[in-house]
């Protein structure tokens, strides 16, 4: 199924950078196609023309193929019309898996608009969680205040909040009530940049992609258990002002897959107190010279935000053991000593 549309410069419309795994992987034997959403056994994309046009096309993908497309990628398209082939990617958007491993949400992303409600108040470890994984897919986060009418000061408070839970981040509080904030949001979003959205359930993403395009896609009520999933599959759209927007299915489940790197990039406040501690490799526990609790007891870092940390922490401590099994072998391997000996004592 094909359906087309006339654009100038069609690669740049797409998201094309002419950098790093996209200009290396640009080949003029090949049909370049950016995956718009993944169906199973085929991929809806659309694929520039010699023409300037973009074409829409249902694109089955080669049994065996080592990589799964998803929404962002850029893929080859043999002469049958078959993806054969997944570009390397340059910025990639996970999480944890229902399995092992990370489960991809979006490739070749330039920005991460990290979507959080303001009703209610702010929920920092939301902020928190959410912006740490936005820094490990290596593109530039973005933290979008959504509902900003719910609050007495249009999310002013709240702002300067976000700021300190996600340093070196822009923080913009919108509201698509009545329209603040679009416009500071909408240079992000710019010619060739790629954005994707990360957030809960209920968060208002359909509604500001809305609000962003005068567009009216499905929005779903929200019941008191939370938000009602409105995005279903990962979809890529095109943005009035140049650039293209990844709309994929709200969070669930905020258990991180990133790495320590991009905690420290969120944890600034604590990995500048690490530095201080008696012990290179302190975990912050409650260690003899520990800097971290010593600022917790002291009120001069958050108990709470120290709390989020330590979570976090042991998340990707866990997530790596269950990847690694050697190590997982290990631990059985203790589990089961522990347990012979406590039943050795119990007989005693």
């Amino acid at each position: 199924m094909t359906d087309t549309l006339t654009t100038p410069n069609a690669l740049t419309r797409l998201g094309w950078t002419d950098t790093g795994a996209d200009a290396r992987h640009r080949a003029d034997t090949t049909t370049l196609a950016r995956v718009v959403v993944h169906h199973g056994t085929v991929c809806d994309v659309l694929r520039p023309e010699t023409d300037g046009t973009l074409t829409a096309h249902t694109a089955p993908i080669t049994p065996a193929l080592p990589v799964t497309p998803v929404a962002g990628d850029w893929v080859e398209l043999g002469a049958d019309g078959r993806i054969h082939a997944v570009a390397p990617r340059r910025a990639v958007l996970t999480r944890s898996g229902v399995g092992h491993g990370r489960q991809t949400l979006a490739a070749n992303i330039d920005t991460v608009l990290v979507v959080v409600p303001l009703v209610g108040g702010l929920n920092a470890a939301m902020v928190e969680r959410l912006s740490v994984m936005a820094w490990d897919s290596g593109a530039q986060p973005v933290l979008v205040l959504t509902k900003s009418d719910t609050t007495d000061d249009a999310g002013a408070a709240d702002t300067e909040t976000a700021e300190l839970l996600s340093p070196g981040v822009p923080v913009i509080p919108v509201s698509v009530l009545t329209g603040d904030g679009l416009n500071t949001l909408r240079p992000h979003l710019g010619p060739g940049t790629t954005a994707v959205m990360l957030g809960p359930s209920g968060a208002g993403k359909t509604s500001l992609l809305n609000a962003l395009e005068g567009t009216t896609e499905a929005v779903a009520a929200v019941g008191r258990s939370g938000g009602r999933h409105t995005t279903t599959t990962r979809r890529l759209h095109l943005l009035t002002s140049g650039g293209v927007l990844l709309d994929i299915p709200g969070i669930r489940s905020l258990e991180v897959a990133a790495g320590p790197e991009a905690v420290d990039d969120v944890f600034t406040d604590i990995a500048a107190l690490a530095a201080h501690c008696r012990y290179g490799d302190c975990g912050h526990d409650g260690d003899g010279g520990c800097a971290v609790t010593e600022a917790a007891r002291t009120g001069a870092l958050s108990p709470d935000r120290l709390a989020t940390w330590r979570k976090l922490q042991g998340e990707i401590a866990y997530r790596r053991r269950r990847e690694d099994p050697a190590e997982m072998a290990d631990i059985r391997r203790q589990w089961k000593a522990v347990s012979k000996q406590a039943r050795r004592n119990g007989r005693r």
